[in-house]
């Protein structure tokens, strides 16, 4: 599953240079799939979304740094444990249990992601 940044969260900004995917963002950034990764131009994410990894996506959170959840992979392929849970003062990255995912699923995005 993807990880959540809940609204304990202090805005230290420990978590957002620890991942890997660059899938962690300071409230009101605006975020892009390109971002840290190879994605570009149109592509279909794994879900079978299709969207332009260069476009800019609204915000998440405009209060708290946010994680976007189809660039987290948990770290998978990474690191043996999500880096953020791992950086984060106060415990408040945690799995988020609505967006469940395998390992086969996380590694297939983290492949999909970074393909060089």
């Amino acid at each position: 599953m993807a990880i959540i940044i809940t609204d304990e969260c202090i805005n230290c900004g420990a978590c957002e240079p620890e991942c890997p995917n660059t899938a962690i963002y300071e409230a009101a950034d605006d975020w892009r799939y390109a971002d840290g990764t190879d994605l570009d131009g149109k592509v279909v994410l794994p879900g079978g979304k299709e969207v332009d990894a260069n476009e800019t996506q609204q915000p998440i959170s405009d209060e708290f740094y946010y994680i976007s959840p189809d660039k987290c992979t948990e770290c998978v392929g990474f690191h043996e444990e999500p880096q953020c849970a791992a950086v984060c003062p106060v415990d408040c990255c945690v799995p988020d249990d609505d967006v469940v995912e395998t390992k086969e699923e996380l590694l297939a995005k983290q492949a999909f992601m970074h393909k060089s």
